[in-house]
């Protein structure tokens, strides 16, 4: 099954008016003609702004984050029906920084992904071992763990509907990067973790890997077979940089 590459930004904290502008406008020039799909998750604030400079364009629009609860008394916080009428396609779930600064479990997570999923949006599903549960063998018990919540909350059959992202923590804005070898070996597990339940579904999962993704490395992470384009952090805020890696993945 050909699975249809799928590089996604995300600015995280960042930005400003005048540089969503010249970022956005850059992106949409240079992604024209690109077969992988590109897509810029901008801060809550900047959604509208970046609606507008993407229409028109091929490149999608994504979330940061989402509520897990239908619109009512949750100050501060931003329901998935309001991410839709704002034109966003994808919602990024279950991000490292989120889970570990907010204190975002497995189930939150795939509650997440659930109410996603019901307003017809995209999620994609972070997941990733630290350091120490890295060096402690652990990687593949706790990317299982995290997966796993998701396809028991929802089902595999739903969880084909989104993305997954492997995101080693210990390599996201590190400077660190796992090797194309090391990346390869547990987007297999993720893969092969999957058609334990549906081989199918695991056929046409989009699996991309996110953790200190530059234009000098994409090029041999994306050559790997069960490796389906990318999460970018910090690179997905320099213009150049980015299209770098969206050319090096189509």
């Amino acid at each position: 099954m050909t699975r249809r590459r799928l590089v996604a930004g995300n600015w995280k904290m960042n930005g400003s008016l005048a540089g969503a502008d010249a970022l956005v406008g850059a992106v949409v020039a240079g992604a024209k003609g690109l077969s992988a799909e590109v897509a810029v998750c901008p801060p809550f604030v900047y959604l509208p702004r970046v609606r507008e400079l993407l229409r028109g364009s091929p490149v999608a629009l994504g979330a940061q984050n989402v509520s897990r609860e239908d619109p009512g008394a949750f100050t501060g916080e931003i329901a998935a029906p309001m991410l839709r009428e704002l034109d966003c396609k994808y919602v990024i779930v279950g991000h490292s920084e989120r889970r570990a600064l907010y204190a975002e479990g497995d189930a939150m997570v795939a509650d997440k992904f659930a109410r996603v999923l019901r307003e017809g949006l995209v999620p994609i599903l972070c997941v990733g071992e630290s350091l120490e549960e890295r060096d402690a063998g652990r990687t593949e018990a706790v990317v299982a763990r995290q997966l796993d919540a998701v396809v028991e909350r929802v089902g595999v059959s739903e969880l084909g509907k989104g993305v997954v992202a492997y995101e080693p923590v210990w390599a996201i804005g590190t400077g660190r990067t796992a090797t194309p070898e090391q990346a390869q070996q547990v987007h297999a597990f993720i893969r092969g973790r999957v058609a334990s339940r549906g081989a199918e579904v695991a056929a046409g999962l989009r699996i991309l890997y996110g953790g200190s993704v530059k234009g000098s490395n994409a090029g041999g992470l994306f050559a790997m077979a069960d490796i389906d384009g990318g999460l970018i952090g910090g690179a997905s805020l320099v213009a150049d940089e980015f299209l770098a890696i969206c050319r090096a993945a189509g």
